[in-house]
């Protein structure tokens, strides 16, 4: 199986670039801008990955982020995640970035946006990686807030993609930025948004109807609503599923109590991600392996999670087929 998995051309949709910054280049970077950080060693960065839910994780992740400060920066932790993109044969990514983390530090929008873009463009000349860009209001903050970052970003239209929802779910339900997700769908943004990772059926519910969000990012807790499992395989609405991080941050309390196999046999369009991976112990392979370790998928079952990525990706029809017919090829050797 990890074979496949390996052989695998795979697409991964749900990722925090802030997410993949690793402790020693963490390390590097506190050095390079003389930042302090709240650790004396990379074992100890590593010790405070003990997560007991989403807030822990977050006040962590944020402490992290405050070492980004140039472009370099931005270029150097978006090209440390190609390289284990290379590794695990990931051919297209869809990142998340979260402006208001940095813009808040002073950091200027477009130090970040140029940053993770020239990465990504250096990712395509030298491996042929194609990649997206989603930027991502953050939930804990103002709607206001929010639509001060989405006038920001107007002038890199060219460079982004689509605006998502990430942060502290919980108390900040779908419905607080019914208005800026308007605004975005009216300037031509592809919109997703984090729901039912932690909050109810009623976040997701929310998501679909009040943003009109072409995507939901975890969606775990879909499976406490009958009606809503229908809707979403009705529509084959995707759900961006971070297997590591649902286990790191308690969603579940183990891999064999997952239930993406469930959601999967359901009918849903489940795809497979690693959310924060210099974090939750794993990039995209390391999710797969989890999976397969845990759970009785087959190998019909990983071809289908790797296709969804694909099916379900911000990309044309044309690029679509072509990668669906890569993994076709694969498929072959393996079944």
């Amino acid at each position: 199986m990890k074979d496949l998995i390996k052989a695998l051309p795979k697409a991964e949709l749900h990722l925090h670039i802030e997410g993949s910054l690793e402790p020693e280049l963490m390390f590097e970077l506190s050095k390079r801008n003389n930042i302090k950080i709240p650790y004396k060693t990379v074992e100890e960065v590593k010790a405070a990955y003990n997560f007991t839910n989403l807030q822990s994780f977050l006040d962590i992740y944020y402490a992290g982020a405050n070492v980004l400060i140039t472009k370099q920066d931005f270029y150097d932790m978006t090209w440390e995640y190609i390289l284990k993109c290379k590794e695990d044969n990931v051919i297209h990514t869809e990142i998340f970035f979260d402006p208001q983390t940095h813009t808040q530090r002073g950091i200027a929008f477009e130090t970040v946006i140029s940053g993770i873009k020239e990465a990504l463009d250096e990712a395509k000349k030298q491996f042929g990686i194609t990649s997206e860009i989603i930027m991502c209001f953050l939930r804990h903050l103002s709607q206001e807030e929010a639509f001060e970052t989405l006038n920001q970003s107007l002038a890199y239209k060219n460079n982004i993609i689509g605006v998502g929802l990430d942060s502290s779910e919980l108390g900040n339900p779908p419905k607080k930025f019914e208005e800026v997700f308007k605004k975005a769908k009216n300037e031509g943004f592809k919109l997703v948004a984090h729901a039912g990772e932690e909050g109810d059926v009623s976040y997701i519910e929310d998501a679909l109807d009040l943003l009109q969000i072409q995507r939901i990012d975890h969606g775990v807790q879909a499976i406490n609503s009958e009606t809503l499992m229908k809707r979403l395989k009705d529509e084959q609405i995707p759900l961006t599923v971070c297997p590591n991080s649902n286990i790191e941050l308690k969603v579940f309390e183990n891999y064999k109590e997952h239930n993406i196999k469930e959601l999967l046999d359901f009918g849903l369009n489940i795809t497979v991600n690693s959310d924060d991976p210099a974090y939750f112990k794993g990039y995209m392979n390391q999710n797969f392996y989890n999976l397969c370790d845990n759970l009785p998928l087959s190998k019909e079952d990983i071809i289908k999670l790797v296709k969804n990525s694909f099916k379900s990706a911000f990309i044309s029809d044309k690029l679509k087929e072509e990668y669906l017919k890569q993994i076709d090829e694969v498929a072959k050797e393996f079944l």
